[in-house]
């Protein structure tokens, strides 16, 4: 049964109301504003009958309020007042009002004043409902898309194993730190976090450019092959930009181009594609940036055996401020411990 919240100053008005409402609805009587805001912690109605003159918080200061407060914003409000007048209709209106009804009242049209917006508001919810479940569904196919793109990059790489699986946990890590530390919190929790570590996974998209030659060469890479290999950086940015432009954007995309097309960029300038340096490389990047050589370091190559977390760890601390964001590497200085824990288990 729907809950109505009747607010008048007038003992007389409530209990007339709650006389003709209570056969449909619960109904809850209240002789002022502060009195329903007490009681609003503990219970939400579905529609809230609201007088406007009233000693103490007036009408229009209580809808206000109603309307500041995230949980209570969306509660239908009608106005059952003895005062109508345009202005007046007009201000509760643009304060968020669904409707003046005029005492005295009659019943009949009370409650079908009520029933109807109530259907409204039950035929909104429902719609938000939807709307919520096909989001959802779009995010699933977003995230199996992306996973499925990032697998054909890494099995064309066959000298990276695993690297997206395991970067995608460090990143994990890295952010966790960062934002129990107070690390770039600001932008951080403007993040969703969850869409921007599945988007990761498409860091190293532009490799599908590289021939498969440099790609699975088992030596050491010369220097115009060296140079071929930089070049997936840049062009992982430009599919992630025609994917944009093709499907609208998307914050999966969003956060995936700053992965892909900054995370070989270095603190100190000397990085690539770009050659930014300092606070000018976008956040996801600088993040990435470290995931991405801790997770070489500790990974066997056909070139080098792995390193040891320690080996890893102290080369990472070295490049602070050069190759990577100091404040990041403070970071990772402190709970390298969970980097560990993923290399070599509990």
């Amino acid at each position: 049964m729907n809950i109505i919240f009747i607010v008048d100053d007038s003992p007389v008005n409530l209990t007339k109301a709650k006389q003709a409402l209570s056969g449909s609805y619960r109904v809850l009587t209240l002789l002022s504003a502060e009195k329903m805001f007490a009681l609003i912690e503990k219970i939400t109605p579905d529609l809230i009958l609201l007088d406007i003159e009233m000693p103490g918080m007036d009408g229009f200061t209580a809808l206000q309020k109603i309307k500041e407060d995230p949980k209570t914003k969306y509660i239908p409000v009608i106005f059952l007042t003895a005062y109508s007048d345009e202005t007046r209709e007009a201000h509760g209106l643009e304060l968020g009002a669904v409707d003046f009804i005029a005492k005295p009242f009659s019943t009949p049209v009370l409650l079908n004043r009520i029933a109807h917006h109530l259907q409204i508001e039950d035929l909104i919810n429902k719609q938000t409902e939807l709307l919520r479940q096909r989001s959802m569904q779009l995010e699933q196919l977003n995230t199996s898309i992306i996973s499925i793109i990032a697998e054909l990059v890494e099995n064309r790489d066959k000298l990276t194993c695993r690297h997206v699986e395991r970067s995608t946990k460090y990143l994990r890590i890295l952010i966790n730190g960062m934002l129990e530390r107070g690390i770039y919190t600001e932008e951080l929790k403007e993040w969703d976090k969850e869409a921007a570590i599945a988007s990761a996974r498409l860091h190293d998209v532009g490799k599908i450019t590289i021939s498969d030659t440099i790609l699975s060469k088992p030596g050491k890479l010369t220097k115009e092959e060296y140079e071929q290999i930089k070049t997936h950086a840049l062009a992982g940015e430009r599919i992630i930009d025609h994917m944009m432009m093709q499907t609208n954007g998307g914050i999966f995309l969003y956060y995936a181009k700053f992965f892909a097309g900054y995370h070989h960029e270095h603190w100190d300038g000397t990085g690539y594609p770009h050659g930014l340096s300092g606070e000018k490389i976008p956040l996801q990047g600088r993040i990435m940036a470290l995931v991405d050589v801790y997770d070489a370091l500790v990974s066997e190559r056909v070139y080098k055996p792995p390193f040891s977390h320690e080996e890893s760890a102290n080369i990472i601390i070295s490049e602070k401020g050069k190759h990577f964001d100091p404040h990041i590497v403070d970071v990772f200085s402190e709970i390298q411990g969970r980097f560990k824990v993923e290399v070599e288990g509990p």
